[in-house]
This record gives structure tokens, C-alpha cells and sequence, in this order.
């Protein structure tokens, strides 16, 4: 099961408030490119943490900022 697109739609980072990029595989995960952070996501729910982000990886596509 994916995130709904309704919650994509309101999440921002909660370090920067920008936007997230969702990515469903190979684990659900939310990340910031600009603050370069990896947000979990664990049975459907969004850990939005900032303790619990672990770094962007610079080979993520997602690094890159649209």
C-alpha cells in the first residue's frame, strides 16, 4: 500500500518546510532535497522526525532539485 496522494500533497519537510519527493521502492521513503534528508515511512505512516532522518545518498535520483 502507498501513501495516499492527498497526504503527499500537505507533507513538507519539517526542518525546511519544502517540498518532499515520494518514492515507493525499494522502501517507501520521503526526502528533502534540500536539506539532503530521508524521511521513513513505516506501515502507510510518515515518520517525519528529524532525528529519525537518515542522510540523502548523492546517487538518489531525488537528490537532484527539479
Amino acid at each position: 500500500m502507498s501513501l495516499a496522494p492527498e497526504l503527499l500533497a500537505i507533507l513538507v519537510c519539517p526542518q525546511c518546510k519544502g517540498p518532499l519527493a515520494y518514492q515507493a521502492a525499494p522502501a517507501e521513503s520521503l526526502a528533502c532535497p534540500a536539506c539532503r534528508l530521508v524521511y521513513a515511512v513505516e506501515d502507510d505512516i510518515p515518520v517525519m522526525l528529524i532525528d529519525e532522518a537518515t542522510p540523502l545518498p548523492d546517487d538518489d535520483p531525488r537528490a537532484r532539485t527539479p
